[in-house]
């Protein structure tokens, strides 16, 4: 039996990769896990590649889900993109980008070049 924010974690990412999907966006990976953490959706748009971290909240009591991305997630995030580049030498040199897919409620947020 799978624990339920799983579930909604899950359909989160589907719902956020079916958006990107839908505006032109190619998925490359899902869910890419190394030492140094976890990609959640890593997206091509064009000649550029996107690591995509997708956050969802049922409310907005605590705030946006996509500004809950801090610092200490953004730099574990930069490393585990490093990672993914060295294991994917062919698209190392494209421009890359960080996005944020903010779920809140039913609202969906999209946020290009979110951190750099």
């Amino acid at each position: 039996m799978v624990a339920q924010h799983l579930l909604e974690g899950c359909a989160a990412e589907q719902r956020a990769c079916d958006y990107l999907q839908s505006a032109g966006l190619i998925l490359l990976a899902k869910n890419w896990r190394c030492a140094m953490g976890e990609l959640d959706l890593i997206m091509r748009d064009r000649e550029d590649i996107v690591f995509v971290e997708v956050r969802m909240r049922k409310k907005g009591h605590f705030g946006d889900a996509a500004e809950s991305v801090q610092q200490a997630k953004q730099s574990k995030l930069i490393r585990a993109a490093k990672a993914w580049l060295q294991q994917h030498p062919a698209l190392a040199d494209h421009a890359c980008r960080f996005d944020v897919i903010g779920i809140t409620g039913d609202t969906l947020r999209w946020i290009k070049h979110a951190f750099y």
